[in-house]
Order: structure tokens, then sequence, then C-alpha cells
């Protein structure tokens, strides 16, 4: 926790701090970022679209079913009619759009077009000449589609234009999982829902939270609270931010809450500071795996590309530990986008790193902020899971911690309350800079993606309330994040390999030997696997690995919800192994038939 940050390199080069090597390398080549739709479609091969879109047509189908089935109470039948009759449409506009885009796929397939490039969504296709003729076609392939068919009600592609959509397609494709919401696991109501264990949500100490939250100095309301918030955040608020993150990020000096802006979550002050710090085109580096939420923050508003930094699963001579990031790589990466045209105008990192867990030392943050300082660029620090460290053994060192940075005014951390204090609901989100221009710019954003005054004094008196914070919430967290030890224990009698840290919400586990061929299809088979047994991971294509076979398992659960995960985990890997007993077998028969010399003339004529 924050109370064990001082002192000692937490990078993790140590040979102990892994269950095992990690090894194989990738079958599939550098996959760049360029837009936001390249990640999403256009380096995907078209069976793999097909795939996941028929994954989501079917679990569509399935809620569907699920709601018809459900039996309400008969003064409940005029409200429930009314939803049941939006929730109908949804469904059918939401079909009716994933049938486009199949139809869209297949032409792509069937002329040959194995890029399937979607036409350019920077300007409006109306007055875009460059991208005129893609744009009538994916027109007119829509207008088509829904010509021939009966949802004349769900003219969603037909209505929208070539932004619209691009945003519809990259929004379903990248949370389908999420229709998981409309059928929860529940201990005693629905023993039979999905486990989300591919969302990074801690549910172990909502009982604390629930009972802080809910005191008399809670509950507290003025007329001010109920009137539109000031776009940068209320100014009480951004002061106990200032205070509480000189205090556990152990800044030198006290942080200006003139510095701070408040907004309604990280992923909004993410997108904010792309929309500010870049033109549309322009790029961030990212090492990868990475949070796949910033492809989405970043294309939404700003078309803004995000370029790979890929990093290694193998211990090399250039890498003592897995996924190891170094300046080296930096520049490779920087140097191969420049020589694609593409202008890089900053760094992201995340400490510690979502899916690694891994925690960069302050000698390597320095390298990095020098690496940055060096090509002139940006750098901005996620630091939200900082409140998740529960190995003492591990330091966590802030950005904030440090002395003096080689660029204090293009230095930029993000910190939020949804890891640490469990709370994503609550929807904050703070960026810290000193460079006014850039906290005066992204403050605008205020104005669509503020807070509301309630939760922001609500925030106030949580963050504030040291003694609660340091004496009960840290200590019952940081012994629950124990967790992690039954997890990894039942990860090793299953003989999975993963990555051992003391610190997140989450562990990176290596399926590579359930995958056959090992592929991003078969990646994506088993991910439906998992799904068919109502089980949520996330898997490694999610986050821009180029990789296949990497999952990651959120073990911020209750224990018995845990049980029950590791119980559908498992046999879902039993079923794969049975299958792949069998097509090894199948494959030996088949070679051996195809290997025996055929039967000479005069056996056959004697046998018949």
């Amino acid at each position: 926790m924050s109370k064990n940050r001082d002192g000692g390199s937490s990078q993790p080069a140590e040979a102990n701090r892994n269950t095992q090597s990690m090894s194989g390398p990738s079958d599939m080549p550098s996959m760049p970022y360029g837009q936001m739709r390249d990640q999403a479609l256009r380096n995907r091969s078209i069976h793999t679209q097909l795939m996941e879109i028929v994954l989501s047509l079917r679990q569509t189908v399935e809620d569907n079913i699920t709601q018809l089935m459900t039996r309400h109470q008969p003064q409940d039948l005029a409200l429930e009619k009314q939803r049941h009759n939006q929730a109908v449409r949804d469904k059918v506009a939401f079909l009716g759009h994933l049938m486009f885009q199949m139809l869209h796929y297949l032409q792509s397939g069937a002329t040959g077009d194995r890029s399937f490039q979607l036409p350019d969504t920077s300007m409006d296709s109306r007055v875009d000449v460059r991208g005129g003729q893609q744009a009538q076609s994916s027109r007119q392939i829509c207008q088509t589609f829904y010509q021939r068919s009966d949802f004349e009600d769900t003219l969603i592609s037909y209505d929208l234009y070539n932004r619209g959509i691009d945003i519809s397609a990259l929004y379903h494709s990248s949370f389908q999982d999420y229709t998981y919401q409309g059928n929860k696991y529940h201990k005693d109501e629905n023993t039979l829902g999905y486990i989300n264990l591919g969302t990074s949500e801690k549910k172990i100490c909502i009982d604390l939270l629930a009972e802080r939250l809910t005191r008399t100095d809670m509950l507290y309301i003025d007329e001010d609270l109920l009137q539109y918030p000031d776009w940068r955040g209320q100014p009480f608020l951004r002061k106990e931010v200032a205070r509480f993150l000189t205090s556990d990020c152990k800044a030198p000096a006290h942080l200006d809450p003139e510095n701070v802006v408040v907004l309604n979550g990280c992923s909004s002050v993410f997108s904010a500071l792309a929309m500010v710090l870049c033109d549309p085109g322009e790029a961030f580096l990212v090492p990868t795996p990475s949070y796949g939420g910033f492809i989405f923050s970043t294309h939404l508003y700003a078309k803004v590309e995000l370029v790979p930094v890929h990093l290694e699963s193998q211990v090399t001579e250039a890498s003592s530990y897995p996924f190891q990031l170094t300046v080296d790589k930096l520049e490779q990466a920087l140097l191969g986008a420049k020589i694609e045209g593409k202008k890089v105008r900053g760094l992201v990192l995340i400490n510690h790193q979502n899916p690694l867990g891994d925690i960069y030392s302050q000698d390597s943050v320095m390298e990095y902020l020098e690496f940055a300082k060096k090509y002139n660029l940006h750098v901005i620090i996620d630091e939200i899971y900082m409140l998740s460290v529960f190995d003492e053994a591990i330091p966590f060192h802030s950005v904030l911690s440090l002395e003096s940075l080689p660029d204090p005014n293009k230095t930029h951390v993000i910190w939020g309350t949804s890891k640490g204090f469990g709370i994503s609901g609550f929807r904050f989100g703070t960026l810290y800079t000193r460079n006014r221009e850039v906290a005066s710019a992204v403050s605008s954003f205020g104005y669509v993606h503020s807070i509301s005054g309630v939760t922001q004094y609500k925030l106030c008196q949580l963050l504030q309330d040291r003694e609660w914070v340091d004496n009960v919430y840290l200590p019952i967290y940081c012994f629950r994040l124990e967790a992690h030890r039954y997890i990894t224990d039942k990860l090793k009698v299953l003989k999975i390999p993963f990555l051992n840290r003391g610190c997140g919400l989450y562990v990176w586990i290596n399926l590579k030997q359930y995958l056959d061929p090992c592929t991003f299809e078969e990646e994506l088979l088993l991910h439906c696997c998992f799904l068919d047994n109502k089980l949520i991971l996330s898997r490694g294509k999610t986050f821009v690995l180029n990789q296949p076979g990497w999952f990651r398992l959120i073990f911020a659960a209750r224990p018995l919800l845990l049980r029950s995960a590791i119980q559908r985990f498992h046999q879902v890997l039993v079923e794969q192994g049975q299958d792949w007993g069998v097509k090894q077998l199948e494959d030996a028969k088949e070679e051996v038939s195809t290997s025996q010399p055929a039967a000479p003339a005069s056996l056959t004529l004697r046998k018949s």
C-alpha cells in the first residue's frame, strides 16, 4: 500500500518474481495501430471479424429470450410492456447494425479486399473527394440491406454517416462483453448468470464503502451542490485532491489545487488530453500490452492514433524479465512511426502497468521522462492503481514524488478512485499538471464531462477522512487482496504460467498451451468457450498484444464468486484439453493412413 513505497528498485528483474518463464515467439507480424478502426477492424482477418459479430448476435438473441421468459407481477405489466417494447426496438436495431457489418465484411472478403479498409472518417464523406467512392459504396451496401429487410424502423447505419458508423462499430466491437449486465451472476437469485472477471473492478470492499458513504456527514445538501458545478471541479474537491495526492504520492512539496482538473472518469481526462495535445491523425506511443480503453478514448473525439511499443514475453539479452519496457524499444517505435510519416506528440504510461502488474522503478521512470524530453514529447502517466499494492516488498514511487522532472511542463498525471476505492460508479477522474495552459484547455471539457456537485461533496468527505482511510479502509483492503494468493495457487495446480506480481486487481495468464494452432482466431474461440460457460475474461488481443494466448483474470472478487469462477474456468480447460487430445489422435490416424503404401493389385483382387 501507499505506506510502503520508499526505497529500493521495483523492477521485477529477479527470477523468483515470476512463477514460470514466459516463452514462445509470436506467429503474427507486428501490428501497427493506424486509425482506431485499423486496430479494431482492418488488421483482423475476415474470419475473426465474423466470429466476433456472430458472438454478439448470439448474445443479443439470448438476452432477448431471457427477457421474454421473465415473469412480472400484474401491477408491473404496463410499465414492463413499455420497457419491453423499447428493449425490443433497441435489440432489433442492434441486430440490424450487426447484420450490416456482416454484409460489409463478407463483401470485402468476396472482392478480395482482405485489408477491409473502411471509408476515411476524418471528414464528412459528402464533401471528402478522397474518400467519396468508399463512402458511397459503404452507404450503398447499408441502403441495400435495409431495402431488402423488414427492419424499416432500425435505419441506424443508413441514418448515420461515416463518423457515426465508425463510432458505432467501434463501440460494439470494443464492449460486446458488456451484454452480461442483463444476466449477472448472483449467489442466490441467478447462480447460472455471467461471472465477470474481465472488467477491472474491485468488489471486495463494497461493505466498507457502503457503511462510510451512508454516514450522516455524507448526507449534506445545499443550494450550490444542486447547481451547475465549476467546470474544473469544485474548489473544495480540488483542494482535497491536491492534499490527498501530496500525502499518498509523497510529493516533496504541497501540490497546488490550481493544477488539478476533475472530470467524470479517467477516460474522460485521457480523451481530453488527447484532444488538447494532438491534432487529428497525430499519435501517442503506448507500450503494449496496454489498457484497451485508451484506444476507444483517443479515437472517439480526437482521432488520435496510438503507436504500439511491443514488449516481448520472452526473457532475452535485451529484456531481463517478461514484457520489459526499455528506452531502446521506445526509440525503435518512435523511429518506425517517423518512417511511416506519423507525428508522435507524446508517451502514455500506466504505473503500475495494466494488464501486466509491473511497477516502474524511479530510475526507469526517469529514463522514460528523459527520453520524452529528448524528443519534445508530452508524457501522460496513469497512476489509478497506486493504492492497489498489497506486497510490502514492492515499493511504488509516483512521478509526483520526484524532486525534479526533466520537463515538468509536459508531464501530466491521471488518478481516480475507481480502482483503489472501488467506486467506479462515482465516475471520478482527476488530472494533475503544472502546465496551466493544458489545465485550462482540459477544464473546458467540464462543460460536458463534469461530476454532480453532490458526488463531488461525498468524494471530498471521503478523501479528507484520513483516520478512516489509513486505519480502517486501506488495511482491510490490503488484506482482502490476498484473494490473489487463492487464484495464483489454483493456477499453479492447473500448471498455467502467469506473471506473479504483488499489486493490481488482476493476473496476466498464459493459455497458449490450449490454442492449436496458436493464433488469434484460436484465442477468440477459447474466449467464446469461456463465454459459453458464462465466464468473462479479457483476451490479449484487446490489450493490443501482438502474441496470441494471453488473458487477464480479475481476482478482486468475493470468495464465493471466485470459487464458482474457477470451477467454470477449469471446466473450459478440461474441455479444451479433451478436444485437443481428440484432434491429436485424429491427426495421428490421418498421418498413419496417408503414409502407408498402396496395396498390390493382386492382393486387392484376392480380397475382393
